[in-house]
């Protein structure tokens, strides 16, 4: 019998694999998902979120012109996004949050993406349909 973890041990379980993950994922990557991120990426436009954008991989996929914010359930995660986002040069708002609840209002994205990241969440279904909620109308959902 599964044990469904909380949103706190959700958050502390990934904030103590923040340190490794881009080794661990990088595996994965090569072997299934190899240029899932590069093509997935360049098809957002405008103002953009990322959910569960972790330690910020994507970044370097991202057209110049969107106008990004990130959200990650752990605070280990963004810390190195936010670094990775420095080292890039790329502006990008981080902010803390559940995928399965936006803190955003209704339509307030053009793209919303999410690779690899639904997951790792426990109500995927509950997470796509705030994903839908906060997309503008004619907006796209680009997920990985």
């Amino acid at each position: 019998m599964s044990k469904k973890l909380s949103t706190e041990g959700l958050r502390d379980v990934w904030d103590r694999y923040a340190p490794r993950y881009d080794r661990d994922i990088g595996f994965f990557e090569r072997i299934q998902f190899s240029g899932g991120r590069e093509w997935v990426c360049p098809q957002a436009t405008g103002d953009v979120l990322e959910v569960a954008i972790g330690t910020g991989l994507n970044l370097p996929h991202y057209p110049a012109d969107v106008r990004l914010t990130g959200l990650d359930l752990s605070p280990a995660m963004l810390g190195i996004a936010r670094t990775r986002a420095t080292e890039l040069g790329r502006e990008v708002e981080l902010c803390e949050g559940d995928a399965q609840a936006l803190p955003f209002p209704d339509a307030s994205f053009d793209t919303v993406v999410c690779t690899l990241g639904l997951c790792g969440v426990p109500d995927e279904r509950g997470a796509i349909a705030e994903m839908h909620r906060v997309l503008r109308p004619g907006g796209k959902l680009l997920l990985l």
